[in-house]
């Protein structure tokens, strides 16, 4: 960061309000600490309780929910019981859209207009789908910028719509096609669109075309979109406010030395990591058939579970070759790996490539079948797509994997693209940009006055 730009965010205000969420916050969390740090700004972050011992960790003030409700994926299964017996992916959309997204957009806005009281921030930064963006922007008349932290979710005539999974139309007969599932994907999700249109007209706002996503996308100021061109499908229209920032990483704190290791990562020539994530519970959708495919083999299978059913399995699958751990810092273990086997969370996959790891990805729902379907369109890896694969299907992904150096190429240069982009430093910059154009603005404004 250059001096000019330090001087001018020094003791900037600056609020972070995020979806309570692992994948909504820890990739924020490296852009915060730069910024508090390194341009010295006062730094303070609104999200639920239970993430206020990582906010003291950080060392950023925490502004807990207090009247908002808080869903969180420690507490799902409780707070939203009937979600559970909805299969159908497009009501499962729906009802997440509507009850863990829409409806905490008016008490996400309650209790930061309680915040600014104490605390008069300048500008926001929030995760993508933190539905308190359309209510601070219009009614607090206060920059905002959403961080992408899924891939770009912008409609477009050039891909597919979002959630759909698909590749890029290649054919006339594809666009074609596409444009109908537009048009039947704007009816699917009509339920929680109209939950979310009707809130924001109760308090005056106007709502964009296009779901929820959508609609934040085009109110916030600026939308920095985490990722490069090179692991997003092209498109001939980029939205005037997005703006690509490479690979935001979430903040680690340097230790010297690592937190976990394991003798037997020195004893075998392969290593496997296996996770999926800290949302989905269900261990017999990845773990399991991953452990299946090579317990007993000469590849050794690193699987963290981030603590479910982690006992059951240990008990069930004790051969040599086979680790099993509630969690394990990545910076440990990826250096190690040569496969990640994942169910497509975009931070995780983000990370991988850091580490040069090609993936087998298998993961459907909450849009991770759009990051297994980037894996493959470029071949970083390989798609099974499907969220249940079996121990033969990752098998046979994982030893084609090994054997075909094309993906570990593929990613190795991904990883160059990436470098390329100085991800916190390009966030400073729009920050700087917004609050200059506001005070440029608010100058005009009193002279006409």
């Amino acid at each position: 960061m250059n001096n000019q730009l330090k001087m001018f965010l020094k003791g900037r205000k600056i609020l972070f309000a995020t979806v309570p969420a692992d994948g909504h916050i820890n990739p924020l969390t490296g852009l915060a600490k730069f910024l508090q740090e390194e341009a010295e700004c006062d730094v303070r972050w609104y999200t639920a309780s239970i993430y206020e011992q990582k906010m003291n960790r950080l060392g950023i003030p925490h502004y807990p929910f207090a009247k908002a409700r808080e869903i969180t994926g420690e507490n799902l299964l409780e707070a939203l019981p009937e979600r559970e017996l909805i299969t159908d992916p497009i009501k499962k959309i729906n009802f997440d859209m509507i009850h863990i997204f829409g409806e905490r957009g008016p008490e996400y806005y309650q209790e930061i207009k309680d915040i600014y009281e104490n605390f008069p921030f300048e500008i926001m930064v929030a995760d993508n789908l933190f539905t308190g963006i359309p209510f601070v922007k219009n009614l607090m008349n206060i920059p905002v910028i959403a961080i992408g932290i899924i891939p770009l979710i912008e409609r477009s005539a050039d891909v597919a719509p979002y959630g759909s999974g698909l590749y890029p139309p290649t054919t006339i007969e594809e666009c074609e096609n596409n444009a109908k599932m537009y048009a039947s994907f704007g009816e699917m999700m009509q339920e929680s669109t109209h939950v979310f249109d009707t809130i924001l007209a109760a308090h005056g706002l106007e709502a964009p075309e296009g779901g929820i996503g959508d609609k934040l996308l085009q109110t916030s100021d600026a939308y920095l979109q985490i990722g490069v061109p090179s692991f997003e499908y092209p498109r001939q229209n980029l939205g005037k406010n997005i703006q690509f920032i490479g690979a935001l990483m979430p903040y680690l704190k340097k230790t010297g030395s690592a937190t976990w290791a394991d003798e037997r990562l020195n004893t075998y020539k392969e290593v496997i990591l296996v996770t999926q994530g800290t949302v989905e519970r269900d261990i017999n959708k990845l773990i399991v058939p991953t452990l299946d495919a090579f317990a007993g083999s000469n590849i050794l299978v690193v699987a963290t579970t981030g603590g479910n059913g982690t006992a059951e399995l240990r008990e069930r699958f004790n051969a040599p070759n086979l680790i099993i751990e509630d969690y394990i810092p990545f910076q440990d273990i990826m250096p190690y790996s040569d496969v990640f086997v994942t169910n497509g969370g975009y931070s995780g996959t983000l990370l991988g490539i850091q580490h040069q790891l090609p993936v087998v990805a298998a993961g459907i729902h909450e849009g991770k079948n759009e990051v297994c379907a980037r894996i493959g369109y470029f071949e970083y890896g390989i798609n099974l797509q499907t969220d249940t694969p079996t121990a033969d299907a990752i098998r046979t992904a994982v030893e084609e994997v090994l054997n075909n150096d094309k993906y570990r190429k593929n990613v190795s240069k991904l990883l160059e693209d990436f470098k390329s982009y100085p991800s916190e430093t390009l966030c400073a910059e729009a920050i700087a940009k917004l609050l200059y154009t506001k005070s440029s603005n608010s100058q005009k404004s009193a002279v006409l006055n």
